[in-house]
């Protein structure tokens, strides 16, 4: 249940950083690895979002 939630949230609002700090991962690599989403796509997202 972990990985959908975490999924469907990241899905609506594009902000790997939120998913990073929910997941509790130190590097925002073991998030875009966790999610199975491409580094180019997470990288590019991953600028444009602030916090």
């Amino acid at each position: 249940m972990r990985r959908t939630k975490v999924t469907l949230i990241y899905k609506r609002t594009k902000n790997l950083r939120a998913i990073q700090l929910l997941l509790g991962h130190a590097k925002m690599e073991s998030t875009i690895r966790y999610l199975g989403i491409e580094v180019d796509d997470a990288l590019e997202i991953s600028e444009q979002t602030e916090i």
